[in-house]
């Protein structure tokens, strides 16, 4: 059985990673300087005004030059003066972060694995379809919240990523797939639903989606930038103040006791709030639909009593926003990984599971499974996480248990 599953790497020895390509060779910033992809376009130009006495014009011909044309050295921006040019190399550094190796699927998807520090790393996932790219970003090394049927879940939790890092991913993927914004473009979607939750980094997830929608930066349309979230009702609310981005809600249940099995926020905020701040976001701007991710588990979630209570408790989202299909649903099969005890449902049950969803006149299509080969499918990105929990160790003992590695091959395989 081929290893298809990240490799453990040493960040701080990493340069030449076999098999890696397109490496991005930036030096570390220093800690005098300022990285200029933590700027979205406001504090860019506040930066440019206050700290460097230049005019904010000045900070949208650096945006160009860095998100447009994937330029990271001040010396190439031809059309800032020498004088400026100086003072960015003096004051300020474009920091991307360290591509360490990437692999490209048999289906067109691509993974990138992407070094944040000496000991902590990160996944991206490039996703082609027919007149789309959706590219798939991280918002934290791990993830705090431990749903069950989450492979990154296993890694345990280290830190949120900074605005830098995060659209430091679309930079990359940008570069190597050779988007070029309101031109070529490759990139037509984002979706935060990589390793984290992107509502509990919530200040640094907004500043990059402000530079992801913005004309100088990636220009993506509102909708097209999509936030998923666990159910943070409060930050689901905070959310609906300062953006438009199209929200997802990962449900995985339609009644609380099974999905504070699978997702254990549930215990804090439970369907009926999250609901309600649901209906909330979606009410504040009339046509806003919300997509609810259903990822379906064989005898866990699967059955006519869990589509019948998926139907009744979207059908009420519809008629509180008033709006017909105002609730989309996403079914997920299950993608497998080392060490879980949940299991992919067969066709026929997905099938039956979508039709009961279909026939009540929901939109509820499945999910493609793409990137499977490489660990890119949905549920199963795993970088490399300096843990802070135990939950890194408990399923690696686990694994030991039951005779397996981190790449599911059995020990005397």
């Amino acid at each position: 059985m081929s290893d298809t599953r990240t490799p453990n790497i040493d960040i701080a020895l990493v340069g030449d990673v076999a098999g890696a390509r397109d490496s991005v060779a930036v030096a570390p910033a220093a800690a005098s300087r300022t990285n200029i992809f933590d700027f979205d376009r406001a504090s860019l130009e506040r930066f440019f005004e206050e700290d460097l006495g230049e005019k904010k014009f000045r900070a949208q011909q650096v945006m160009k030059w860095i998100h447009h044309r994937y330029v990271t050295d001040f010396g190439e921006m031809t059309d800032l003066g020498k004088a400026l040019r100086a003072k960015l190399e003096e004051r300020a550094v474009v920091h991307a972060p360290q591509l360490l190796f990437d692999k490209a699927s048999t289906d067109g998807t691509h993974k990138w694995l992407l070094g944040m520090d000496p000991k902590n790393a990160i996944e991206t996932v490039y996703i082609p379809d027919k007149g789309r790219g959706t590219l798939c970003v991280s918002s934290q090394v791990g993830c705090a919240l431990n749903c069950q049927f989450c492979s990154t879940a296993t890694q345990g939790f280290n830190r949120n990523l900074s605005t830098a890092e995060i659209i430091g991913q679309v930079w990359i993927a940008g570069r190597h797939l050779g988007n070029v914004p309101h031109q070529q473009r490759k990139l037509t979607n984002v979706v935060m639903m990589g390793m984290g939750e992107p509502l509990a980094n919530f200040d640094n997830v907004v500043r990059a989606m402000s530079i992801m929608r913005d004309d100088l930066g990636y220009g993506l349309a509102n909708k097209r930038v999509t936030l998923s979230t666990a159910g943070m009702v409060p930050m689901i609310d905070k959310l609906g103040e300062v953006s438009d981005v199209s929200l997802a809600v990962s449900l995985h249940a339609p009644f609380d006791e099974l999905r504070s099995e699978l997702v254990p926020l549930n215990k804090k905020y439970p369907i009926a709030d999250l609901m309600d701040a649901c209906v909330r976001y979606a009410l504040r701007k009339r046509g806003t639909s919300v997509t609810f991710e259903y990822t379906l588990m064989k005898d866990v979630n699967d059955q006519p009593e869990h589509a019948r209570g998926l139907v009744k408790l979207l059908r009420e989202f519809d008629r509180r926003v008033q709006m017909k299909d105002a609730a989309k649903v996403n079914l997920i099969p299950f993608n497998p990984f080392p060490g879980t005890r949940f299991a992919r449902p067969t066709d026929e049950a997905i099938r039956s599971f979508q039709k009961q969803l279909n026939n009540a006149g929901m939109i509820a299509p499945v999910r493609r499974t793409r990137g499977d080969d490489i660990d890119a499918a949905c549920g199963q990105l795993k970088g490399q996480v300096l843990d802070r929990t135990r939950r890194s160790a408990e399923h690696r003992k686990r694994l030991q248990e039951n005779g397996l590695t981190q790449s599911g091959v059995s020990d005397a395989a």
